[in-house]
């Protein structure tokens, strides 16, 4: 059966009783319909933290890696073993799910549910992020039409809007014409919601406080004088906040074995910061002894933002990090094309195991942190495979745990689910890959250099000045905008590249996020629909039901 048959067949319980059973008083739980809900985490109980267990994987490829499936399966396997599990995951965006790469509620028998609503339009949440952000930018372009009391220049309005679709001709555009009534007529575009600063705010907040205080941080454009002008500055934050004050309560789901799962905020990995939201994470860990979490696309990206952005920022340390896998996705990494990738090839996999040493050394290392690879298992992969995978990781005295999870659920995760146990009675400490104190130029080159294993980094013309002028703002970290495809900038050097040098095209001031933003290579904040995207197969049949999700 596909993902959707399997998750329209499953016969989930009230979403009231799944609060029930985590201690909710359910007249702080806000039903969405019987099977997702809004949780007020004000009213959440006060307990000691559960344990936090990342999840994240090696460099994507065309074969998939399934790290969103193998979370959903720890987490059943962990309620298995007698554990109190919850999930704590990020909501899809539309752009994806229309696009290439698809819907984010796990597959097979470790999906979250209603799939459905998850993928589409779920609870709002988005779509409220995306009104904020827009709101901002209408007040902007009124605030210059009305006078413009502020001396706003119109050149330097960097403030843009954002829709939760991937669309490339909106990328770079010129608003404002027709005639004066219009507004000023000047260069203007939008980003995807994932990657605009409303979403990172969103997902930073420690509460509706600290929202509002986020919100009116946000730099949206520079005066004639060069002086910045903030959503403060033009009265703004207030009914941002309140476009936002339900979309910031977490979202409750279950997955099919009916462990609860937190889906809440969605901000990309490759071009934000990958991480579900705080309030969501915290919430989980006072719920459940065990807290599972993924960060976005490989641990270059992902886990590299929830350790050094995240965790810093919330206070946050995780017990365990399981990095997840494929002998068909290594291959890939090792020069396999997608279509001959079910034939054994100790070569091409010696050569893609590159990729996932790298992450597990860099988690080991950089981050000091326990590590388990999950190495999702296929039918094609021969034991002659698995056994060099798991010889070249007890080198590094990782163990490597084979997942079932999409055709078993739980139960096909019940022994990672005991190795990540183990490892949580493992003491440790995070470190991370760069300290605070540093030169934002310092920090890129140490994220560049540690975690990517860059040989230098170079920067275009006029960065360098704009990071002098930003670490003037005081210690910030970076959120790094770099292809997910590889270790590189550069999304055709797979495997584990040397040698190559990491271009630092331009950095954005993320002044409500708290962090800079330094894009590299060729990655934009807009992405595009591939030539065949995924929306040309989702339908709604003759019963009403909707087919083609995946």
């Amino acid at each position: 059966m596909t993902d959707i048959e399997i998750a329209r067949a499953a016969k989930p319980r009230k979403i009231l009783d799944i609060a029930k059973d985590l201690g909710l008083d359910t007249e702080h739980v806000e039903p969405f319909g019987h099977y997702k809900a809004k949780v007020d985490p004000a009213f959440v109980p006060d307990r000691p933290d559960g344990k936090l267990i990342l999840v994240t994987a090696i460099n994507p490829t065309p074969a998939g890696e399934g790290k969103t499936t193998v979370s959903i399966g720890l987490a059943d396997g962990l309620r298995r073993l007698g554990k109190k599990a919850v999930l704590a995951l990020r909501e899809p965006s539309l752009g994806p799910v229309f696009g290439v790469k698809g819907g984010a509620a796990g597959g097979g028998y470790a999906q979250i549910i209603p799939m459905e609503d998850i993928n589409l339009h779920f609870t709002g949440d988005l779509h409220a992020i995306t009104t904020a952000n827009n709101l901002l930018a209408a007040m902007v372009d009124n605030h210059i039409q009305q006078g413009n009391a502020l001396g706003i220049d119109p050149r330097r309005v960097c403030w843009r809007r954002c829709m939760d679709m991937n669309d490339r001709q909106l990328r770079e555009i010129v608003s404002g014409l027709g005639g004066k009534n219009n507004g000023m007529p000047r260069p203007d575009g939008f980003d995807i919601t994932a990657a605009c600063e409303v979403m990172a705010v969103f997902c930073l907040a420690s509460d509706l406080a600290d929202l509002k205080r986020r919100l009116e941080r946000i730099v949206v454009a520079y005066t004639f004088a060069g002086e910045p002008v903030t959503a403060k500055d033009l009265h703004a934050q207030g009914a941002m906040t309140a476009l936002l004050k339900t979309a910031l309560m977490p979202n409750l789901v279950q997955s099919l074995e009916g462990t609860p799962a937190l889906v809440h905020g969605g901000p990309f990995a490759n071009i934000a910061h990958g991480c579900n939201s705080v309030i969501a994470t915290r919430t989980a860990l006072k719920l459940g002894d065990y807290c599972v979490t993924e960060a976005g696309f490989g641990a270059d990206l992902g886990a590299e933002k929830f350790l050094d952005i995240k965790c810093r920022a919330a206070g946050l340390s995780p017990s365990a990090v399981v990095v997840v896998a494929t002998v068909r996705a290594l291959k890939c990494h090792g020069g396999v094309p997608k279509a001959e990738l079910g034939k054994e090839n100790l070569a091409a996999l010696e050569k893609g195991l590159g990729n996932l040493l790298k992450h597990v050394e860099n988690m080991q290392s950089v981050y000091s942190m326990p590590v388990v690879v999950a190495l999702n298992r296929f039918v094609t992969d021969t034991q002659a495979e698995l056994d060099l995978v798991a010889q070249r990781l007890r080198a590094l005295s990782v163990n490597v745990c084979l997942c079932d999870v999409w055709a078993k659920g739980g139960e096909g995760g019940m022994a990672l689910a005991e190795e990540v146990v183990r490892l949580c009675e493992t003491p440790s400490q995070l470190t991370y890959a760069y300290p605070l104190e540093e030169t934002l130029e310092n920090k890129i080159r140490l994220i560049a250099q540690r975690v990517y294993g860059a040989k230098d980094v170079a920067f275009a013309a006029g960065v360098k000045t704009q990071l002098r002028k930003l670490d003037a703002l005081g210690p910030l970290p970076v959120c790094m905008a770099k292809t997910q495809y590889s270790l590189s900038d550069n999304p055709k050097l797979v495997g584990r590249p040397e040698g190559f040098t990491v271009t630092v095209r331009q950095v954005r001031l993320s002044a409500g996020a708290g962090f800079v933003v330094a894009f590299t290579g060729e990655i934009i904040a807009m992405p595009g629909l591939p030539k065949v995207p995924a929306a040309e197969a989702i339908d709604v049949n003759e019963a009403g039901e909707i087919e083609g999700l995946f």
